[in-house]
């Protein structure tokens, strides 16, 4: 998994907080912890498929071009990192003539394909308006309840 997947949930949440807010990328940015180029890359995947819309210029930015209690953790997993569970290389090596060392590579991707099945149906039952009311019903201290703007 990259970090891309909670970089838009992250401003996901964040736009369903401010649904009448054109956020700035850097606005997106401070919020997530993260640099406004991130920002406006992993931006860019949630405007092509639809979730945000986005205004250039003075006063421009991201809103939310959705409904927030529609859109699933499972859409999002699959649109920024679907694939990236099982690591670039595993062990073993299909030529040699071990049971184990001629297996393992397959076997590995059958493990991560399966997890990332399972990891996906967990995520297709959250939302980022589930989220967004998570968050709201975390207790927190004082000086954490300002507005996130």
């Amino acid at each position: 998994m990259n970090s891309e997947f909670t970089i838009a949930v992250h401003s996901l949440v964040l736009l369903a907080h401010l649904p009448d807010h054109m956020a700035t990328s850097e606005e997106i940015a401070a919020n997530v912890s993260t640099h406004s180029a991130r920002i406006r890359k992993v931006m860019g995947f949630l405007r092509k498929a639809g979730y945000v819309s986005t205004k250039e210029g003075i006063g421009g930015g991201f809103i939310l071009s959705c409904k927030p209690e529609e859109v699933t953790l499972g859409e999002i997993y699959r649109l920024t990192c679907q694939g990236t569970l099982k690591p670039s290389w595993c062990s073993g090596d299909e030529s040699k003539p071990c049971m184990i060392s001629s297996k393992m590579d397959r076997l590995m991707g059958k493990v991560f394909n399966d997890a990332e099945k399972q990891m996906e149906n967990y995520f297709e039952g959250h939302t980022i308006g589930s989220m967004l009311e998570q968050i709201r019903a975390f207790e927190c201290p004082k000086s954490n309840t300002e507005s996130l703007s």
